[in-house]
């Protein structure tokens, strides 16, 4: 088995291989700054990264809604010999989603993850320059109004940890029962924006304020930083599920697969706490 792992520097990926490392099983981590490179704009990069995989780890283009680049390299990767393929894709996806339809319909087995937003939102990029700024800026829901960050009507979301996420991928990637299932996967306990801000601050003595727009303006904020328009319409309604309440579900996925639950918010950010810390002034 040679499973080619998409993404490899992104959040998953990065955590996927050192996991395959470990067990010993043979991968090749690509993306466009990798020796084979791989890069989902450019097609003449895909044959060479296929070329003897048996399994691949699927991380579809980021920030980007388009799945016609997914439904031309699934077919072309069933002809290069790949025999099972893990998508990672997201909580909240529609049932007739291009980037799942063209893996399920692949002839080959499959496995689909479901993650809720990763905490590593808050540390590696996204929410990250924001908590350095010191605010958070959201999209005002139904249920947020203008406020400061000891208001509590926000509604809470299970955010999952990326090593979660990475280890029930190697878990389907390398194991048997997994074809043909979708797991619904989500940290083991909800939290607010503000109980997050609220564990930042207690790691790195920061001080986290959030600030609602209205969701236009925090839809073409995105925009102004480079997300194309349809991926920052579903993002700002991502959030505004959230904080309206609608998304604080768990998901049992973690636990069916790796027989424990998923690390604690808090645990992460005590990991993290480094990329918060706040500069020495000397």
């Amino acid at each position: 088995m040679t499973i080619l792992v998409l993404g490899a520097t992104g959040k998953t990926g990065r955590r996927v291989v050192p996991s395959l490392d470990a067990l010993g099983v043979d991968h090749r981590a690509v993306s466009r700054r990798t020796e084979i490179r791989f890069d989902w704009s450019d097609r003449s990069t895909w044959a060479g990264a296929l070329e003897g995989a048996t399994a691949v780890y699927l991380v579809p283009p980021a920030l980007n809604l388009e799945a016609a680049e997914v439904a031309e390299f699934v077919p072309q990767a069933v002809e290069a010999g790949v025999r099972r393929i893990v998508l990672l894709s997201a909580r909240g996806i529609p049932a007739d989603d291009g980037r799942e339809r063209a893996v399920r319909d692949s002839g080959v087995d499959w496995t689909v993850l479901r993650p809720t937003w990763f905490s590593q939102n808050f540390s590696e990029d996204y929410f990250l320059p924001e908590i350095l700024a010191g605010e958070i800026v959201l999209p005002t829901g139904s249920k947020a109004t203008n406020t400061n960050a000891t208001n509590s009507n926000y509604g809470p979301h299970p955010f999952i940890d990326a090593q979660d996420i990475a280890d029930v991928a190697v878990a389907a990637l390398t194991q048997d029962g997994h074809a043909g299932v979708t797991y619904e996967l989500s940290g083991p306990e909800a939290l607010t924006f503000v109980d997050v801000v609220a564990r930042v601050g207690e790691v790195s003595g920061r001080s986290v304020r959030i600030t609602d727009v209205p969701a236009a303006d925090y839809t073409a904020m995105l925009v102004q930083g480079g997300i194309e328009d349809a991926y920052a319409e579903v993002l700002t309604m991502s959030l505004i599920a959230i904080l309206d309440g609608h998304d604080a579900a768990l998901s049992d996925g973690v636990p069916s697969v790796l027989g424990r639950d998923g690390r604690l918010f808090g645990d992460y950010a005590k990991e993290a706490a480094t990329a918060w810390a706040i500069p020495e002034r000397g």
